[in-house]
């Protein structure tokens, strides 16, 4: 393992966040059977063992907002200024995506500010939907100006929809509304022309795009027998405005998932990412051996090489902190 890895997608929590998460109800976090455990030490000793070099740090589902602005801009600062704590206190090893309270769009647009200038977090990380809120919505279009003008790197989790319980039959909502999830608020976002309005976004998204793969033929299908309001612009096709987002490789890449993604975007915009803590060390560590035995992607020596190049790409000060 000579290429160190560049994990965009690894957790952390604390006592202080699940104990708000449990008193608003979310004891078993998505269906989940607890709470992970977590701490530096652990992780820092899983990226060692599995040759991560780098992880950006954020928080998972159900994000920090629970119902109320006031208490979700408490806790958003609470996990925002240990993260980036803890980040600063590894540097070259720990990086940090801050969580926002949205729906609280002031409340998020102060808190972008404070962890941007004043943190020096990496980037945000927004769920897929807030509250049923999702990121095409035209409510969230002044924190998208500010994402946009700001050039940042969006992190976008997959969450549990409106109505997970019904349709999740008890089941962890993780294991399959995640990858629905995901691929609905990317579809949101184009058809409602968030991509092509805020371009300098660099939107990232979480397990090979979820079902995205499969479905993109389909809403491409859609949106041009159905789409509403004048055409005559000739927006991108959706294929192309796929290939401008970027996609992790966490949870079971190979030897299915990321195959059909590279056919649909290329591999420009693949990183790598772990789950972990979500993922237990035992799944890292599997996960990462399918990575290495993995057949190389075109042009490049192996999928290691390929996704911490891309990830230096996307985060410049990487590649200064050699």
């Amino acid at each position: 393992m000579t290429i160190g890895l560049v994990d965009v997608h690894s957790h952390f929590v604390t006592d202080f966040y699940i104990a708000a998460a449990r008193s608003a109800g979310h004891d078993r976090p998505d269906g989940m059977p607890a709470w992970p455990t977590w701490s530096v030490d652990d992780h820092l000793n899983l990226m060692e063992h599995n040759g991560i070099e780098i992880a950006m740090l954020s928080v998972s589902s159900p994000g920090v907002h629970f119902g109320d602005d006031a208490a979700a801009r408490r806790l958003a600062r609470e996990v925002n200024e240990f993260g980036a704590g803890t980040a600063a206190a590894h540097p070259g090893r720990l990086g940090h995506f801050a969580s926002l309270p949205v729906p609280d769009i002031d409340g998020a647009l102060a808190e972008l500010a404070y962890a941007l200038d004043e943190l020096g977090s990496d980037g945000i990380t927004l769920e897929s939907n807030a509250h049923g809120m999702y990121l095409g919505d035209a409510r969230l279009d002044p924190l998208l100006e500010e994402l946009n003008r700001r050039r940042c790197v969006v992190f976008v989790h997959p969450t549990a929809p409106p109505n997970a319980d019904a349709v999740a039959l008890g089941r962890p909502i993780p294991m399959i509304e995640f990858l629905f999830d995901t691929a609905r608020t990317v579809t949101d976002l184009i058809l409602a022309g968030s991509l092509l309005r805020y371009p300098n976004i660099n939107w990232l998204f979480t397990h090979g795009g979820g079902v995205l793969p499969l479905l993109a033929d389909r809403i491409g299908l859609f949106r041009t027998l159905f789409a509403r309001g004048d055409q005559s612009q000739n927006p991108p096709a959706l294929s192309e405005q796929l290939a401008e987002l970027w996609y992790d490789m966490a949870g079971t890449p190979f030897p299915a998932q990321i195959p059909a993604l590279t056919r649909l975007v290329g591999t420009d915009h693949i990183l790598y990412g772990s789950d972990y803590c979500f993922t237990p060390p035992a799944g890292v560590a599997g996960q990462v051996t399918s990575i290495d035995k993995a057949a190389a992607p075109k042009d490049s020596p192996d999928w290691r090489a390929l996704t911490t190049a891309n990830a230096r790409r996307l985060f410049p000060r990487l590649a200064t902190e050699d």
